[in-house]
């Protein structure tokens, strides 16, 4: 089954970087849409950015200009989702998951339906 593991957490001071990884592995369909959300205490849970079946991307309007999220290729078997934070603010702390589409012969499934497969989430942490 698809299972999903997050990386590349940790702290920083305002205006600092960190990049985070997502291995997806137990795929049978490589073209899904993938996305990281964030949560922070006391709020919702958030979509930061994603990528779909057909390579688009979409931000928050929150991360625009700092955020990037990029897939590699290179891994034989799994889907590999990073994304760069550059500039980070004390606002974007919180708990970062990685997400993805259905694992389905189904178009729509794959890439026009919702999340459904999560990873356990990775800390990140910035102060001011």
């Amino acid at each position: 089954h698809v299972q999903l593991m997050e990386s590349g957490g940790g702290s920083v001071q305002a205006g600092g970087s960190l990049r985070l990884s997502c291995v997806i592995s137990g795929l049978e369909y490589r073209r899904i849409d993938m996305a990281w959300f964030r949560q922070s205490p006391g709020k919702e849970r958030e979509q930061v950015a994603s990528i779909n079946c057909e390579l688009e991307r979409k931000y928050a309007d929150s991360v625009k200009g700092r955020f990037t999220i990029s897939q590699d290729t290179s891994h034989p078997t799994d889907n590999i989702v990073h994304l760069q934070m550059n500039n980070l603010e004390p606002e974007d702390a919180g708990m970062y998951y990685c997400s993805s589409s259905h694992d389905s012969a189904d178009y729509d499934k794959r890439c026009l339906g919702a999340f459904v497969n999560w990873g356990q989430g990775t800390q990140v942490t910035v102060s001011s």
